[in-house]
């Protein structure tokens, strides 16, 4: 065996071992990608579903199937924590009073999953059991408007005040691809309830 022969050896090992390093880079860039793309899709979805239950609840505020059949339409309102009446399941010409509360739970709750910023959002029908489920909720903030559009301190002294909401959601993903959490906010400006003054 020459010394081109050992050359050629060393050279095609050397060739061969920079291929198989791209191929293992490209292997693993991919499945990084797969990873974030489906994470985000689910994100999405995640965003979405939130955002649907909040909108309906919200916008139902005060509302009652008998005009005039609640006696407040908010009880308490906080920055991450919200009480208010309204008639979930109307029935006609019955009053019905429901009380639906909204709030975010400590981080400590979600210590099963690898985000450390994902919190359960609380939903409760009438003081039952709250209902939740981890979307990879890391933001629900509510801010408050008077009838002028100017910010009401919160906790909020006279829940009456309250004539508009911001709400602000922010979701993560539950699980990470190398320590990078997918993100998405979801903001909705001055909500007006059509029934948020009615008495």
């Amino acid at each position: 065996m020459g010394f081109t022969t050992l050359l050629d050896i060393i050279g095609s090992m050397i060739i061969g071992g920079i291929l198989m390093s791209i191929a293992w880079r490209l292997n693993d860039a991919s499945t990084e990608k797969t990873y974030n793309y489906s994470g985000e899709l689910s994100l999405q979805q995640n965003l979405k579903t939130i955002v649907e239950i909040i909108e309906y609840d919200f916008r139902k505020i005060g509302y009652c199937d008998v005009p005039g059949c609640l006696p407040d339409t908010i009880t308490y309102a906080d920055a991450n924590k919200i009480n208010f009446y309204t008639d979930l399941k109307p029935l006609n010409g019955v009053a019905n009073m429901d009380l639906v509360s909204y709030y975010l739970g400590p981080t400590s709750e979600c210590s099963a999953t690898p985000n450390p910023r994902d919190r359960i959002l609380y939903r409760v029908e009438n003081n039952a059991t709250p209902k939740a489920s981890n979307l990879g909720v890391t933001q629900f903030r509510l801010v408050y408007m008077d009838a002028l559009g100017d910010t009401l301190d919160v906790p909020v002294a006279d829940p009456n005040l309250i004539k508009t909401i911001e709400i602000n959601v922010a979701v993560e993903s539950v699980a990470a691809y190398d320590t990078l959490y997918s993100h998405a906010i979801w903001r909705q400006i001055r909500m007006a309830s059509r029934n948020i003054s009615a008495r």
